[in-house]
């Protein structure tokens, strides 16, 4: 059984993840305290099964994570029905006001503008971290765009963002724990206080709607952290893997520069090919059985989605980067009641990127080899070092 914080397994899990599949479904890991579903049908029903629920439990001691608690107590990633459902529904009823589709425009000139920047970089850098310059920006910026937030401020909330998510990762240290919780409580002081100046002083943004909604003050700081957290991190993370994929696969690279119509499916297949969230945990409500296997009641299990997304009896030749790959059933955001609220934004950013990527830097390379972040469950790069 893989060892999650072996630097070779990190390195590449792929072909762990394949001999798992090769001697079953679903397998208990003692080091991760948990089952873990890797293959595409059972990972599937893991999302999806009404008994497999997201059940949160306070990090402890409580009076320590106070307000890493309380973001997570009152997300609606972390709820069920009916709270969730009543949570997502206020949430959905915010972005159905048009704030993704009005933001299209907007991200393909934020998209071109970072990448004409990266471009100049190079030209008089010749070496530019294509991390820093377009994938960790853009997402920040189109999310405090969509929140209403100050430019400004994107770094801070980026910075509290990157100290929480790592109480997400197995066997952190005190140290680690104990920054998440200065995040929490800095990131939710600073939406708080913002929140009650959209109160007084409501604009036409998400915050704003929100707060006139019917989520309470903490649902309304809960969720906003939120979608900063998934919306920068998961993006973040394809456009670092799915470039250097796109780039070690120089084929799939000029495909794309020949025909940027094939964006769209481009970015749905790198996320498939190297998952930026690789394990999404269910706990057992009662006995359940996924492929075969009993899960009892109370025990959690995990749908392995970078397993998932190399199943052979799903997508054809699996270990190969195809951007035109269709149908492309992949799991990336999720499923059954817990599908990502922010895919469609995803998707604009993503598409944008490439597109802008292509057009302005055909000849975009690697200058050399990228660092990787330590992590397993976020996969992601510490730098993308391009030159062209």
């Amino acid at each position: 059984m893989f060892v999650a914080d072996d630097p070779a397994f990190i390195a590449d899990p792929y072909p762990e993840f394949a001999q798992l599949r090769a001697l079953g479904e679903v397998h208990r890991h003692d080091g991760l305290g948990l089952w873990i579903a890797v293959s595409h049908p059972a990972a599937s029903a893991v999302l999806r099964h009404r008994d497999l629920g997201r059940i949160w439990t306070d990090a402890t001691p409580a009076e320590r994570f106070a307000s890493f608690n309380m973001l997570h107590r009152n997300s609606l990633l972390e709820n069920e029905p009916p709270a969730h459902t009543r949570l997502r529904r206020l949430v959905s009823a915010a972005f159905a006001r048009g704030h993704v589709e009005r933001l299209r425009p907007a991200v393909e000139a934020l998209a071109a503008r970072l990448v004409a920047t990266l471009a100049a970089r190079i030209t008089t850098d010749g070496e530019v971290d294509l991390l820093e310059h377009l994938a960790q920006p853009l997402p920040v910026m189109v999310i405090t765009e969509l929140l209403g937030i100050p430019e400004s401020d994107g770094p801070r909330l980026v910075a509290w963002s990157n100290s929480i998510v790592k109480m997400y990762e197995y066997g952190i240290d005190e140290g680690r724990q104990l920054a998440a919780e200065r995040a929490a409580a800095r990131f939710a002081g600073y939406l708080r206080a913002l929140a009650a100046r959209r109160s007084a002083d409501p604009g036409d943004d998400l915050l704003s709607h929100l707060v006139a909604s019917e989520l309470t003050e903490d649902e309304v700081v809960a969720t906003a952290v939120l979608l900063l957290m998934a919306g920068h991190e998961a993006t973040v993370n394809v456009l670092g893997n799915g470039t250097y994929a796109l780039l070690t696969h120089r084929e799939q690279w000029e495909r794309l520069v020949a025909d940027p119509g094939l964006a769209g499916s481009a970015a749905e297949e790198l996320i498939r090919f190297d998952s930026p969230l690789q394990l999404f945990e269910r706990t057992a409500t009662t006995d359940v059985e996924i492929a075969g296997q009993r899960i009892p009641r109370g025990e959690k299990v995990a749908a392995l989605l970078g397993a998932a997304a190399r199943d052979p009896d799903v997508f054809t030749e699996p270990d190969t980067l195809d951007i035109g790959r269709d149908p492309n059933p992949h799991l990336g955001f999720g499923g059954g009641v817990h599908y990502c609220l922010g895919a469609p934004l995803a998707r604009i950013e993503i598409g944008a990127a490439l597109s802008a990527l292509v057009r302005r830097l055909p000849g975009l390379r690697l200058a050399r080899q990228p660092r990787r972040r330590p992590e397993f469950v976020i996969r992601g790069l510490r730098d993308l070092p391009v030159t062209a």
